[in-house]
């Protein structure tokens, strides 16, 4: 593959896989303005992203397996536009069933369709020495993605607003650029990109990986991952109604940690490079367990802002640089390339469980525990999630 044609087939990849979420977590910038428009409590909110990432883990092992097999073209392409056309119906508000039904769909586009054709599509795409570079790519691509679009629509947010019908404003946005992604997908990714040389994994194969302690070491390194990429979350929140700065600054702060994700990403790539991934997932494991330890006890008043801000970048920056990395660690750990999908779908089914429970432990501790209290619980569980990785990131270092 040409110089021309690899830069945009990582362009069409980033740029889908920065978008497809951007719907099912629409909460992220928005999550005052969500609740008012919708009229969901907490926890309702909690429960359709429980039911997102339900649906979702469902989907990623078998997603796995389509990834060893089929043309990422095509599932690509037909994750954005089914995304696309159901942002069309959540944009004019539905009640609660419709959109526990909503998302339930975009977990299936987005795992059993999408996930495991991008990855695979990554790994192919870089040799097997730059494979932090590569996934660090992906991850600083999907990152400026979501700023671009992110700070773009919060811009357009404000000036109709910040009410329902700019919400809806911005959903359809979203709907419309899913779908142009999906052309751009059929008509530009290659249909050999995806498809693995040995065919459908067989069930010994998949027997094989599960048999691999550093399989299910990745996998724990994931989930713990993902668990302090979903505290990043609440930072929204965290400013706009416990340190009372609103929800245009609320979401300010939301834009602004994605602004950190594309610059950490690729550096982390570069550096797993060079000091090697699981060294460098270890580090960064400590740096989270630091920050959100400092979040469940940090003082709440106008004077701490500015350390609530600081402290927003660090965790921002350890949450998105493990996010570059670890499916790099497949590469470090020696999983067959052609079992890629199969173990990308084994290792996602454990590592995407926060899908489910982190927005339900949320809402639950949010609601039965009002105002910081409610917050000083949450953080102080991710803190503690962040040690269970540091421990599996430091058995890996054993291994390898």
């Amino acid at each position: 593959m040409n110089t021309p044609r690899r830069i945009l087939v990582m362009t069409i990849l980033c740029c889908s896989g920065g978008l497809i979420f951007t719907l099912p977590f629409l909460r992220e910038v928005y999550y005052e303005p969500m609740r008012q428009a919708f009229g969901f409590s907490n926890t309702q909110l909690g429960v359709m992203m429980s039911v997102f990432g339900a649906f979702a883990l469902v989907g990623y092992f078998p997603g796995g397996w389509l990834a060893d097999q089929a043309s990422p073209r095509k599932l690509i392409s037909l994750a954005m536009l089914v995304t696309g056309v159901f942002g069309f119906y959540f944009m004019t508000f539905p009640g609660y069933i419709a959109c526990i039904v909503i998302h339930a769909i975009w977990g299936l586009t987005s795992s059993f369709v999408f996930w495991g054709a991008m990855i695979k599509s990554t790994r192919n795409w870089a040799d097997e020495n730059t494979q932090g570079r590569g996934f660090g790519i992906l991850e600083s691509g999907r990152g400026a993605t979501e700023i671009l679009t992110a700070s773009a629509f919060l811009a357009i947010f404000a000036l109709l607003g910040a009410g329902d019908s700019a919400l809806a404003a911005i959903i359809l946005l979203i709907s419309v650029l899913s779908l142009l992604l999906g052309v751009l997908a059929w008509f530009f990714l290659p249909d050999s990109e995806g498809v693995g040389s040995a065919g459908a994994p067989r069930l010994v194969e998949v027997v094989q990986v599960l048999k691999m302690p550093r399989a299910w070491l990745i996998s724990i390194i994931v989930l713990t991952s993902y668990s302090l990429y979903w505290g990043t979350y609440y930072f929204t929140p965290l400013a706009s109604d416990i340190f009372m700065m609103g929800a245009v600054f609320g979401g300010a702060v939301g834009v602004g940690k994605m602004w950190l994700k594309p610059v950490t990403a690729l550096a982390s790539g570069y550096l797993a490079d060079r000091v090697g991934i699981s060294n460098t997932v270890f580090g960064l494991m400590a740096l989270a367990a630091v920050s959100f330890a400092l979040f469940a006890v940090m003082p709440v008043s106008e004077s701490m802002v500015t350390l609530l801000l600081i402290n927003v970048a660090i965790a921002s920056v350890a949450a998105f640089g493990l996010r570059g990395i670890y499916f790099a660690l497949l590469e470090e750990c020696s999983i067959p390339v052609a079992l890629t999908g199969t173990a990308a779908g084994i290792v996602s089914v454990i590592g995407f469980t926060p899908d489910v429970f982190m927005p339900l432990l949320g809402g639950y501790l949010l609601d039965n525990y009002p105002g910081e209290e409610g917050y000083r619980y949450l953080f102080a569980s991710i803190a503690s999630m962040s040690l269970i990785g540091l421990g599996a990131a430091w058995m890996v270092m054993r291994k390898i």
